[in-house]
């Protein structure tokens, strides 16, 4: 008995061991990249576009996020969204967050910092201000780390909100006029009382071998589409 428990021990220790670096790992995936951009699609076609720009400074990797989408509908505009965000990493920890967007002329924003002392993050968001545990992920699509995450802060708003990721499987999928093979995942909301403008209910696929989610859909009056257009 005391065997298989010593062999069961062992294991747990190396599971948590190796899912520990996994997780705090993740940005050290980016730091030679400089730039990923995304096409954001709606119903098949084009609206706009969500980038990510890298730069590195001594032990301070910076993530500056530009997106701008329009949606039109019989010929008139009935939405318009343009947007910046910086995040700032030091030594893998988040340190500081702080994104400004206008939708529909309607000012959304966050300015995240993290506090060394309480180890939380101090958020003044559009929609939440507060303390924050700072395991919490900024829920942008450069980082896939939000695949293993128990919760995401808005990048638009500051707002927390819990979260259950599903493994689907293994997909084979063509991309860059090659066919690659893709972890799919079901990103959805922990708590189901939320209403739907709020809720989350993602697929999302992940090219493991290059670090990249690859594309996002959801929907949410039409389908939605982020395609991964280019990296490097």
């Amino acid at each position: 008995m005391n065997f298989f428990m010593n062999k069961l021990i062992i294991f747990i220790f190396i599971f948590l061991f190796f899912f520990h670096n996994l997780v705090v790992a993740h940005t050290f995936h980016y730091q030679d990249f400089k730039k990923i951009e995304m096409e954001i699609f709606k119903d098949g076609k084009v609206i706009g576009y969500n980038y990510y720009f890298f730069t590195k400074e001594k032990d301070v990797l910076t993530i500056k996020n530009q997106i701008r989408f329009k949606v039109n509908l019989f010929g008139v505009e009935v939405l318009n969204v343009e947007g910046y965000g910086i995040e700032k990493y030091k030594k893998n920890k988040l340190i500081s967050f702080k994104s400004k967007t206008l939708q529909n002329g309607k000012e959304k924003f966050v300015n995240l910092i993290y506090n060394h002392e309480k180890d939380k993050f101090n958020i003044i968001g559009s929609s939440y201000t507060g303390l924050a545990d700072s395991d919490h992920i900024v829920g942008n699509w450069w980082n896939h780390q939000i695949l293993q995450a128990n919760s995401q802060i808005s990048p638009v708003s500051g707002r927390i909100k819990d979260q259950i990721v599903t493994f689907l499987g293994k997909k084979k999928i063509k991309h860059f006029e090659k066919i690659i093979e893709v972890d799919h995942f079901k990103l959805t909301t922990k708590n189901k009382k939320n209403s739907k403008d709020k809720s989350l209910n993602f697929d999302i696929w992940y090219d493991s071998k290059n670090n990249v989610i690859t594309k996002v859909s959801y929907s949410k009056l039409g389908n939605w589409e982020y395609r991964l257009k280019s990296y490097k």
